[in-house]
């Protein structure tokens, strides 16, 4: 069993296309498609199901690739050990994070990122679908909703602090809620997935059904909805901020905070090393986004 077998096997299961992932390691489709076949007889199973336009993971592929994973790591892990004394990150990093905080805060920061790494290369996957890890190929997942999956490791990033708000125009010509519960009342503006809104109020956590006449599946859509006055919504700050610092929107209800037990998280599988390059990233990231971030920032 050899490494580039292994690495070409992970690229394959995240790309379902022999030719693509041996042209991103350099590999004609012949040697793709012999490296695989050798490494099918190596373990004596087939990995991996063959079609005319596709290829899809058998059962005992999908059971083989977080060990192949795992193995990965392990090797990087073990070269930097005997490297020039210090682990240097060096590969591909493979990142999914939610596609408006990936494209408003991780995107305008990678720069910063690639300059103190030039033996890494980074694929970013931006998706606000939650997307499997290990199907993926992926290093990190960052997500911004509460983890359930154990077997996950999580780093918080920052806090995912949110806001009830609204336009000045909306407000000058429907007045403002006066209570959580008025929310039943007023048009809304809903990200899918977020139908009832939870409150902290001083008899214990209360939830109310808003009338949300619009559901889209993006927060920057759902942020422009209300700034073009169609109704009240949720916002994540780092999301709005700038809206809430120019105007453009109101921050309503501020005496009733919204509960929320979501954060800014950076994930990968427990079973998987922590590799330099995992590492690296996730430690340039927490320091860049620190214990307040910019968008809370007054």
């Amino acid at each position: 069993m050899k490494v580039d077998h292994l690495k070409l096997f992970v690229r394959i299961a995240a790309t379902s296309n022999i030719s693509l992932a041996g042209k991103e390691l350099g590999l004609s489709p012949a040697v793709s498609s012999s490296h695989i076949s050798k490494l099918e007889e190596s373990l004596g199973v087939r990995l991996i199901h063959r079609t005319t336009r596709r290829v899809s993971l058998t059962e005992e592929g999908t059971d083989f690739l977080p060990h192949a994973l795992e193995v990965l790591d392990s090797v990087e892990l073990a070269r930097a050990s005997v490297g020039s004394g210090s682990i240097t990150p060096q590969g591909t990093l493979r990142v999914t994070a939610p596609a408006s905080f990936g494209r408003m805060h991780i995107v305008p920061a990678l720069s910063g990122f690639m300059a103190l790494y030039p033996d890494l290369s980074l694929d970013l996957r931006l998706s606000d679908s939650i997307l499997d890890m290990v199907e993926g190929g992926f290093d990190i997942a960052i997500r911004n909703s509460s983890l359930n999956d154990s077997t996950l490791v999580a780093r918080k990033l920052a806090f995912d602090d949110r806001v009830v708000c609204a336009s000045p125009g909306f407000l000058e010509k429907h007045a403002e809620p006066k209570f959580f519960s008025d929310l039943v009342d007023f048009n809304c503006v809903g990200l899918m997935g977020l139908e009832e809104w939870s409150f902290d109020t001083l008899s214990g956590r209360q939830t109310v059904k808003p009338k949300i006449i619009v559901r889209m599946d993006n927060g920057e859509a759902v942020r422009d909805a209300c700034i073009a006055g169609l109704g009240i919504t949720v916002c994540s700050v780092w999301c709005a901020y700038e809206q809430l610092r120019n105007g453009q929107l109101v921050q309503i209800l501020k005496d009733q905070p919204l509960a929320s037990d979501t954060a800014i998280w950076a994930v990968y599988p427990s079973s998987r090393l922590l590799a330099p390059k995992v590492r690296a990233f996730i430690d340039y990231f927490s320091e860049k986004f620190g214990d307040t971030p910019y968008w809370a920032k007054a």
